[in-house]
């Protein structure tokens, strides 16, 4: 949601988003949530005086300041949350908003988030098929709110930015998940590689082999529409690798050589909606505590919602010094990774996810298990095909 222009942002000196999960209180019963959400709010909530400080705080980094995303649990969860949002609009912050889709999410309460200087919205859609998304979100009837919910926020003029886990349950339906959000009208889809992180579980995490063909056939739905991912980094080499080749004439499925999981998405892609346009792969080089920073309810800084790993406390220190002084979150920016994302030519736009790495090795700058690419190869291709090298992803690297 709101993804800042790569070229010139700071990143060593600020996030380009700040997500404040508010609240772990939620009524859905989501079988991956990161958060854990329980129906009650826990003790050691920021309080509305300190929500406020922190909002505060964001005016610190210097204009133009990051765009706060308040997140959850549900933020409507918070008897508190228009106040926050109004205090963060009057500062001059752009606010973005996750609802969950519960009987709070009314028609009355769309409205006021319209009105509330709200300048996006993101809701969860895991599935184009009911009984998929329901099993998932736990409450029956969830999926029919949901598109009821994307239809109300567009017909308010907000942009609605959906949100898809990728995971074994919900990798099959994806082709149908773009036509629907075409059908929608919805132009921006986010797609979340699962995390075993929280709920999420490792039986429904994909190999690493399906997570290339995964990876492989969004570029071919970001043709229909702008795609994101979130912790799938390794969406920008392969946009970068696909894109370069196209620009030769060349078809990088011969040359690259996805899987059959690939080729059977992007076959139900083409008979769905057509081969489509210029693809829209957004491949900004933002990652886990680059140009990204997470507070949790009780004030605890993670680099992100999906890595666990504590840099300090907003109680105890200011976001601005854990941002740029923290240990790991200077590592994180300078791409000191180890094994196979440590050697790759792509670690500064990709690096990996971190989180992904964590939950895996309990080490955040380890290699990122899912990936499959091996260091080095597209270096060759652009070598033996004269392929494009933007400077600004791998910098001085002169291998051709």
């Amino acid at each position: 949601m709101h993804r800042g222009k790569s070229t010139g942002w700071p990143y060593d000196r600020k996030p380009v988003l700040v997500f404040w999960e508010t609240t772990k209180a939620c009524q859905l019963k989501c079988k991956h949530c990161r958060a854990e959400a329980i129906l009650q709010a826990l003790p050691g909530e920021l309080s509305t005086e300190e929500g406020k400080a922190l909002i505060d705080s964001l005016t610190d980094f210097g204009r133009p300041y990051p765009i706060l995303i308040l997140t959850g649990g549900d933020p409507l969860m918070r008897k508190d949350v228009f106040e926050l949002i109004e205090y963060a609009v009057e500062k001059g912050i752009r606010v973005g908003l996750a609802p969950a889709v519960t009987p709070l999410l009314t028609e009355e309460t769309i409205e006021r988030i319209a009105e509330s200087g709200v300048r996006a919205v993101s809701i969860s859609l895991d599935s184009p098929f009911p009984d998929v998304h329901d099993a998932i979100r736990g409450i029956e009837g969830t999926w029919e709110k949901t598109v009821w919910a994307i239809k109300e926020f567009l017909k308010h003029g907000l942009s609605v930015q959906v949100n898809t886990v990728v995971m074994r349950e919900t990798v099959e339906g994806l082709p149908e998940m773009v036509r629907l959000l075409k059908d929608l009208g919805v132009e921006i889809w986010e797609v979340f590689y699962l995390v075993p992180t929280g709920r999420g579980n490792f039986e429904s995490d994909l190999r690493p082999e399906e997570w290339e063909d995964v990876t492989h056939f969004l570029y071919e739905a970001s043709k229909h529409l702008l795609v994101r991912t979130t912790e799938g980094p390794m969406f920008r080499r392969v946009a970068i690798m696909r894109k370069a080749l196209e620009e030769k004439g060349l078809d990088p499925d011969e040359v690259l050589k996805p899987g059959e999981l690939y080729f059977r998405l992007k076959k139900r892609l083409v008979e769905l909606l057509g081969k489509g346009g210029e693809a829209r792969a957004q491949t900004m080089g933002t990652r886990d505590g680059k140009g990204i920073v997470f507070i949790a309810y009780n004030g605890n800084v993670y680099p992100s919602g999906f890595l666990p790993f504590s840099v300090g406390n907003v109680r105890e220190k200011s976001l601005v010094e854990i941002y740029r002084e923290g240990e790991l979150m200077k590592k994180l920016r300078s791409a000191e990774f180890e094994g196979r994302c440590g050697k790759c030519e792509f670690r500064e736009i990709c690096g990996g996810s971190r989180a992904r790495a964590y939950a895996y090795s309990l080490n955040p700058l380890a290699e990122d298990p899912a990936c499959p690419y091996e260091p080095g190869s597209y270096l060759r291709l652009a070598k033996k095909f004269n392929l494009h090298l933007p400077i600004e992803i791998f910098g001085a690297q002169k291998p051709i």
